[in-house]
């Protein structure tokens, strides 16, 4: 169970602080949720604390965590398919799992591409999507403005 003040991220709206444990009706249960506050786009979510984990809430990761994802980061990109369904399904995937190295690869590997090829519509919205999950989490994980933290990502991907 999370306490008001964690840091904690919910795949596929990013990461956030929460700010209060509140009780709610809704379609006649009472039911508790989780109030967290989204620093990107100052956004307010609330998720039942009863589906907390099934939804993957997770904490922040880690100062060591985030030196392993900067490495995810800086690698080479990963063979993906040629096949633009094939590949947009497959990063959807991971970016739904919460886990920030899988993130970091999509973002890494759609950066790439957008440098080499470029991007299609859908697979650009994908990548400003997947940068903006992981951007809330570097501002959280290390204490960052959202322009300090564009300026981290942007010079792990040059790297």
């Amino acid at each position: 169970m999370f306490q008001v003040g964690d840091k904690v991220v919910y795949p596929m709206h990013g990461a956030g602080v929460i700010e209060a444990i509140e009780e709610q009706e809704v379609l006649g249960r009472r039911m508790r949720y989780y109030v967290m506050r989204l620093p990107i786009n100052d956004m307010k979510v609330m998720l039942p604390c009863d589906h907390s984990q099934h939804a993957g809430l997770r904490e922040v990761i880690s100062e060591p965590a985030l030196n392993h994802m900067l490495d995810v980061l800086r690698a080479r990109q990963s063979l993906m398919s040629k096949n633009w369904n094939h590949r947009y399904r497959s990063n959807m995937e991971k970016i739904k799992s919460g886990n920030i190295l899988e993130l970091a690869e999509v973002v890494r590997n759609l950066a790439q591409r957008e440098r080499e090829k470029g991007l299609s519509t859908g697979e650009r919205k994908m990548l400003d999507n997947a940068r903006q999950i992981l951007l809330s989490e570097i501002v959280l994980a290390k204490d960052l403005e959202l322009d300090q933290a564009n300026r981290f990502l942007d010079q792990a991907l040059a790297q």
